[in-house]
């Protein structure tokens, strides 16, 4: 669907929910008087700069005091970076993260800020960018207080943005408002989780495995074995150039070990990572065996992100590979195709991403519990997933206690999804029902 189409879909949805009755009411000019003044005058919250805005928004770059922990808030804080997109009191507001810092554009809009025409906050999350205690306490990094963390800032929010709200996120941010859900149900009106995983069960992954086996065509499947295959068969001439890049750049391996072990970590990767983030017709890209050392390793560096496994980038990710480690688990594929070129057995632990001065322990019933809630209590739920999304070999199911909730796949898609991408029929579902959340306490 190219991008025009998605505009007139998008157009048509909102010409068609407003006819029906279902859409937020028309954007209004009242005085909302001196916003910053009024978001200043909330205890804890601080403004740390008005960005160039558009007419009729505001933007404002704030700062909110969080407690560290918030069973004893007495015990240290930390400041939460946040950005806000600012429209009109009487509008809806959205409530966004990534699940990871803000991002270089945190002022953008979300779908559903576009839909609704709503104000929008941004968080980042605790521990992520800026966002954490100066001598962080990795203990207090959990989805319960992160949900804390949301639940305090919408709290001290609704004093002046009294509508609907509405949480949203993509990948580890729409997880990220589950968790929230999970814990504070009634914060918000509904939530519109992207590419959530939902990894129950972190010692069973034969879900992913079978995936790898069923998504896109055999062909395409047979070429990316071989290309995994090549990459570790010519492995000295792939290493060499990943380590005269590394040291061009003056990035290092201490986290993971080596550049060696990097590699063959992210070769273990690269199906998942292919499928995530390759566009339709990526199969075509694909290195043959005769291909050039230069040409495959460019394909690989490209596919698997190579400088996310440098010290340099694992220092920013520390808190989401903490997350994986110690909550909501991670995938570690089975590689039968690689027999005999593999060196390094249990290298993709989370461990590996994790120095090790950073204690580690799994907490099994964590996803267990969001799951069970997602099926038993949820309610107003929307979950949009791509068709071929590796990411998503486990994902969020709705049960016989699940009201008001929706579950959508977007045909042939990967990780990055949307509802204007979905079919016409599921779009206009999904877009309904977000504007019905969206009135309520409007």
């Amino acid at each position: 669907m190219t991008n025009a189409t998605k505009l007139l879909l998008t157009l048509f949805l909102m010409t068609l929910l407003t006819a029906t009755g279902l859409s937020v009411p028309a954007l209004a000019q009242p005085s909302d008087g001196d916003i910053r003044a009024r978001i200043e005058a909330i205890p804890g919250m601080r403004v740390l700069g008005e960005r160039p805005a558009v007419p009729g928004q505001v933007v404002l770059d704030l700062t909110y005091r969080q407690p560290t922990d918030h069973r004893h808030p007495d015990q240290g804080s930390f400041d939460q970076r946040l950005t806000l997109v600012h429209k009109s009191t009487q509008r809806p507001m959205v409530l966004y993260s990534s699940g990871y810092d803000l991002g270089p554009s945190p002022n953008r809009s979300t779908e559903p800020t576009q839909l609704l025409d709503a104000n929008q906050i941004t968080t980042e999350q605790r521990f992520f960018g800026t966002s954490r205690p100066e001598d962080p306490d990795w203990s207090k990094l959990t989805i319960w207080q992160a949900a804390g963390d949301h639940h305090r800032l919408i709290t001290a929010l609704k004093r002046i943005y009294r509508g609907a709200w509405i949480s949203t996120g993509g990948s580890k941010g729409g997880m990220t408002a589950v968790y929230h859900r999970r814990f504070y149900p009634r914060d918000v009106a509904g939530t519109v989780a992207y590419s959530a995983p939902n990894n129950v069960d972190d010692r069973d992954d034969t879900a992913f495995d079978a995936r790898l086996e069923e998504v896109g065509t055999a062909e395409c499947r047979a070429a990316i074995k071989s290309a995994q295959r090549d990459a570790l068969i010519r492995r000295e001439a792939m290493t060499g150039r990943y380590a005269r890049w590394a040291e061009g750049e003056k990035r290092t391996f201490q986290t993971i070990g080596s550049v060696d072990r990097a590699f063959e970590l992210a070769v273990l990767r690269l199906p998942m990572m292919f499928w995530m983030h390759q566009p339709t017709g990526g199969c075509g890209s694909i290195p043959a065996t005769t291909a050039t050392d230069d040409a495959l390793y460019a394909w690989v560096a490209k596919v698997t992100q190579l400088p996310v496994y440098t010290d340099q980038t694992l220092d920013a990710f520390t808190p989401y590979f903490y997350q994986l480690g110690t909550q909501l688990g991670y995938v570690q594929f089975a590689a039968p195709h690689l027999d005999g070129l593999l060196r390094y057995p249990g290298i993709q632990e989370t461990r590996s991403y994790v120095p090790r001065d950073i204690p580690l322990r799994f907490q099994p019933s964590a996803m267990a519990d969001i799951d069970r809630w997602v099926r038993d209590h949820g309610s107003s739920l929307m979950f949009i997933n791509g068709e071929n999304d590796i990411a998503l070999a486990e994902h969020f199911s709705l049960g016989s206690g699940t009201y008001d909730s929706y579950l959508f796949n977007v045909p042939d898609a990967n990780h990055h999804v949307s509802i204007t991408g979905l079919s016409p029929n599921d779009a206009e579902q999904a877009a309904t029902a977000l504007r019905r959340w969206a009135c309520q306490g409007v």
